[in-house]
C-alpha cells in the first residue's frame, strides 16, 4: 500500500513538471491585431517576462547596452545627421499622412507618374481647337473652365476633381467635334465622372442638372457621361498638375523652418489660373507644376533666384525648360491674359487662402533667373 502511494506521488509530481515544461515551451496566446493598429516594428524593443526564463538564460548587461544604443545616437550618427541637415532628403517624412509622400515609395511612385503623363492616350492634342473644333473657340473653353471653378466651390469638391474635369474636357474635345450648345453639358458630365473618381460623396446627376438651371435633362447628362467614358476608353486616372505640385511644394519649402501656407496657397492659385489658358495645354502637368513653384517663390521673394539645385533635382527641370510656361502664368497672374475670367481670382481673394490673389508682383521676371544652374 505504501509503495502504491509513493508511486502515485511520483507520477503526480512528474505530471506537474511536464506540464510546467510544456507551458514554458509553448508561446503565449497572441491577441489578433487589426491592420490599422500595426506599427513600424523596426525600432520596437520586445520585452520578455523574466519569470518565464530560468536564471541562466536571463539577459544581463548586453540588452541594456543595446537599448541605450538604439535611443542615443553615436558620434558617427550625429555627424551623419548634421550632414543631412545641410542637404535634406525631402522624401524622408515620417509624419506625412499622405501615402504618396511616404519615403520608401515616393521616388518609385513619381517615376511611374512621369511615365504616365507622357502617354499619348492620356494627353490632349495641343491644338485641338484649330484642328478638330469648328464651333468651339479658345474663349469659350476659358469661360467654361472658369464657371466650373465656381461649381466645384459650390459643391465643395476637392481640387483634384477640378483638374481631372478639365483634363477630361480637353481630351474629349481632342477626339470629337462639339456644338457650342453642348459645351456646358460636356463640362458638367466631365465633372460628374471626376467626382465619382475622386470624391467620397459625389454630387448626383440632379445636382449637375440644377447647376445648369436645368438646361439639360438627367438623360442628357447620363448619355454624355457614357459618351465621354467611351471616348476616353475608361482611362481616367491621369496625373494632374496638382499631383506633382504636392511634391514640388514640399521641396520648395526646404528653406523655410515651418510649412509656409502662403507659398502653398499661392501655388494652388497659379496652378488653377493655368487651367484657364488654352496655351498651357501643350505643357506636361509636371512642367506646369514646376513653373508654378518657380513663379510662387519669385512673387514672395523677387530679389532671390527662385530656382535651386534641389528643385532641379526633384522636378527634373532646368530654369530654361520652364521659361515659356512660367511667363504665360505670370501674365495670367497680372491679368495680362484672361483678365475677364474672375472665378479663380475671387476664390483666392478669400482669407482662408490668405488672400494670395491680392499679392503684388514685379511686372517682369529677370531673364537671368532662367539661366541654367550648373551642378
Amino acid at each position: 500500500m505504501a509503495d502504491q502511494e509513493n508511486c502515485v506521488r511520483v507520477t503526480r509530481a512528474a505530471k506537474k513538471r511536464a506540464a510546467a515544461v510544456n507551458a514554458e515551451d509553448q508561446p503565449a496566446n497572441k491577441k489578433r491585431v487589426v491592420l490599422g493598429e500595426l506599427s513600424n516594428l523596426s525600432n520596437v524593443v520586445v520585452s520578455v517576462n523574466p519569470s518565464l526564463k530560468p536564471e541562466s538564460q536571463k539577459p544581463k548587461g548586453k540588452s541594456k547596452t543595446k537599448v541605450k544604443r538604439a535611443l542615443v545616437p553615436t558620434k558617427e550618427e550625429t555627424k551623419t545627421t548634421k550632414k543631412e541637415d545641410v542637404e535634406p532628403d525631402v522624401d524622408i517624412d515620417e509624419k506625412s499622412d499622405d501615402p504618396q509622400m511616404c519615403g520608401p515609395y515616393v521616388s518609385d511612385i513619381y517615376e511611374y507618374l512621369h511615365k504616365m503623363e507622357v502617354d499619348p492616350k492620356r494627353r490632349p492634342i495641343p491644338d485641338y481647337i484649330e484642328k478638330i473644333q469648328k464651333d468651339v473657340s479658345v474663349n469659350m473653353r476659358g469661360i467654361l473652365v472658369d464657371w466650373l471653378v465656381e461649381v466645384a466651390e459650390e459643391y465643395k469638391l476637392v481640387s483634384d476633381t477640378l483638374y481631372l474635369t478639365v483634363s477630361y474636357i480637353d481630351r474629349y474635345l481632342s477626339l470629337n467635334a462639339l456644338n457650342r450648345q453642348r459645351l456646358q453639358l460636356l463640362g458638367v458630365s466631365s465633372m460628374l465622372i471626376a467626382s465619382k473618381y475622386e470624391e467620397i460623396s459625389p454630387p448626383n446627376v440632379e445636382d449637375f442638372c440644377y447647376i445648369t438651371d436645368n438646361t439639360y435633362t438627367k438623360d442628357e447628362v447620363v448619355k454624355m457621361e457614357a459618351d465621354i467614358l467611351k471616348s476616353l476608353k475608361f482611362e481616367l486616372g491621369n496625373p494632374t498638375i496638382k499631383t506633382f505640385l504636392r511634391r514640388f511644394t514640399r521641396v520648395a519649402q526646404e528653406d523655410y523652418k515651418a510649412s509656409n501656407l502662403q507659398l502653398e496657397f499661392l501655388g494652388y492659385y497659379l496652378a488653377e489660373l493655368s487651367l484657364l489658358d488654352y496655351a498651357c495645354i501643350k505643357f506636361l502637368p509636371s512642367l506646369v507644376a514646376a513653373s508654378v513653384i518657380f513663379l510662387a517663390r519669385f512673387i514672395i521673394r523677387p530679389s532671390k533666384n527662385p530656382w535651386t539645385s534641389t528643385l532641379r533635382q526633384y522636378s527634373g527641370y532646368r530654369p530654361s525648360d520652364i521659361k515659356e510656361c512660367a511667363l504665360i502664368i505670370h501674365d495670367l497672374y497680372l491679368s495680362r491674359r484672361g483678365g475677364t475670367l474672375q472665378a479663380v481670382r475671387e476664390k483666392y481673394k478669400q482669407h482662408k487662402f490668405k488672400c494670395v490673389a491680392t499679392m503684388p508682383s514685379s511686372p517682369e521676371i529677370p531673364l537671368c533667373y532662367f539661366e541654367d544652374i550648373e551642378g
